[in-house]
């Protein structure tokens, strides 16, 4: 769940980012005591997310504003429904629209693509999950849609996990090195993945005794040996080159985590929007 706290102080900085001095339009068309009252309809199908953060940009704006959902995140919408229905000022309905959309459009069309990709890993046991190619300053909000459209989560920053790349690996020396010095100087509480871009790498990360194993950019015969290798002595997550098309076959491999930045870098905004 996205802290409320957190996203109190995210809204107030895009409303401060977007008024500026002032809504010079709205202000000056609109007074203190009109009301509107507009829906929020979608367009589009795909999956609902950013209740609590639509919410929140009005009743920054204004307590007053009375909103109305019909839904909330992670259900299915259609072409056509009705989302809410707000009524309040009209001054600060109009002043908050954009900001407010800008929010669920991006989370909406996040948590849909998520969906899609989770739908056609099909009946195996893989997750796909997401990466840290995010937004800056926007990395909670497109996490929390990823998992509201059903997807998992792979670390949140670069202290939550020991991750360890190709430079590492060059700048160490070599894999079990890197591995080695890690263990000496991290938490017990804290995992060590290892990307491997080769079988003996694969090897070397199992004898090591690591906790995620990363099949980076392998051809599917290769993804299939590496699962064989590994044997459950550690999580096994494939990635790169990861498409709507290829994510079933990949999972066929045997693979328990399918992790890509498509979700989220590539994900289209949904198409809602706020009718008087």
């Amino acid at each position: 769940m996205l802290n409320r706290f957190f996203i109190e102080e995210h809204v107030k900085n895009a409303l401060n980012e977007d008024i500026g001095f002032g809504d010079i339009t709205t202000d000056y068309l609109t007074g203190e005591s009109d009301v509107l009252c507009c829906t929020l309809n979608t367009r589009e199908d795909g999956i609902f997310c950013g209740k609590d953060v639509f919410e929140t940009v009005f009743k920054i704006l204004s307590p007053k504003i009375e909103i109305k959902f019909y839904y909330n995140d992670g259900d299915h919408i259609k072409k056509g429904d009705k989302i809410a229905e707000i009524k309040g000022s009209a001054r600060y309905i109009l002043m908050g629209e954009r900001t407010a959309l800008n929010y669920i459009q991006r989370m909406s069309g996040i948590a849909t693509e998520t969906n899609k990709y989770q739908k056609a890993i099909g009946d195996y046991k893989a997750k796909i999950v997401d990466t840290r190619k995010t937004t800056p300053g926007f990395r909670a909000f497109e996490k929390y849609a990823v998992k509201t459209g059903g997807g998992s989560l792979h670390r949140y920053n670069l202290s939550d996990c020991a991750m360890i790349k190709d430079n590492h690996i060059k700048f160490a020396g070599s894999l079990t090195s890197a591995v080695n010095k890690l263990k000496q100087n991290i938490s017990h509480a804290h995992k060590i993945e290892v990307e491997c871009d080769s079988l003996e790498q694969v090897k070397e990360a199992v004898s090591c005794g690591v906790d995620i194993i990363m099949l980076d950019n392998m051809d599917l015969e290769t993804m299939r040996e590496g699962v064989k290798l590994i044997a459950g002595r550690a999580v096994v997550e494939a990635s790169g080159n990861v498409k709507i098309e290829t994510i079933h076959d990949i999972a066929a491999t045997g693979v328990d985590i399918i992790s890509s930045s498509a979700i989220v870098a590539k994900a289209p905004t949904m198409d809602l929007g706020l009718d008087m």
